[in-house]
C-alpha cells in the first residue's frame, strides 16, 4: 500500500528562517525556535508533542494506515535519510517489548527534550527537510499511541 506524495510548501521561497519560525508559531501554534548557530527551526518535544521517526517505505504505509483512520497528521520528511517523523500528540513510556519492536523496524519514539528540525525554505529548497504533510494546528497532532499502533501493523500486515 503506498500514498501519493502530498509534500507542501507552506512558507514562501526567499523567507528567512525567523520568518518561517514566526509563521509556524502564528499559523500552527507550533512552539518553535531558531537556533542561531545553525539557523535551524527547531521544535522540542515533550508536553504537547511527540514524535515517531522511522524509514520513508514504512512510514508511507503507516501514513495510508492513518489517512484509513482519519488520523494521518503532520509528517516530515529527511530526504538524505530515507526517514519520516511523524510529529505527535504527547508521548508515553513504551514497554520493553514494544520498544524493542520499533527499534527492529527502524523506528523510534524521540525522548523529551530531543528536538525536531522543521523545513526552512532554505531546507526545501536544498531538499534537506521537507514537509511530506503539513500541519494544519497544533490540535493537528495524531494520539502517539495510535501512530505507534499503525505501525506495528504495517510493518506486520507486510512481512
Amino acid at each position: 500500500m503506498t500514498t501519493s506524495t502530498t509534500r507542501t510548501r507552506i512558507v514562501r521561497s526567499g523567507s528567512t528562517s525567523d520568518e518561517c519560525c514566526d509563521f509556524y508559531r502564528d499559523k500552527y501554534g507550533l512552539p518553535a525556535t531558531v537556533d542561531r548557530a545553525t539557523q535551524r527551526i527547531l521544535m522540542p518535544v515533550g508536553g504537547l508533542i511527540g514524535a515517531v521517526t522511522m524509514p520513508l517505505d514504512l512510514g508511507r504505509r503507516v501514513q495510508a494506515g492513518l489517512q484509513i483512520r482519519m488520523l494521518a497528521g503532520p509528517v516530515i520528511e529527511r530526504a538524505q535519510t530515507q526517514r519520516w517523523t511523524f510529529i505527535t500528540g504527547p508521548g508515553h513510556t513504551l514497554d520493553d517489548v514494544v520498544h524493542a519492536e520499533l527499534l527492529r523496524l527502524g523506528a523510534s519514539r524521540a525522548p523529551e527534550g530531543d528536538n525536531i528540525v522543521l523545513p526552512s525554505p532554505e531546507d526545501e529548497q536544498l531538499g534537506l527537510w521537507r514537509w511530506e504533510r503539513a500541519p494544519k494546528a497544533l490540535s493537528d497532532f495524531p494520539p502517539q499511541s495510535a501512530v505507534i499502533a499503525t505501525t506495528r501493523a504495517m510493518a506486520s500486515a507486510a512481512r
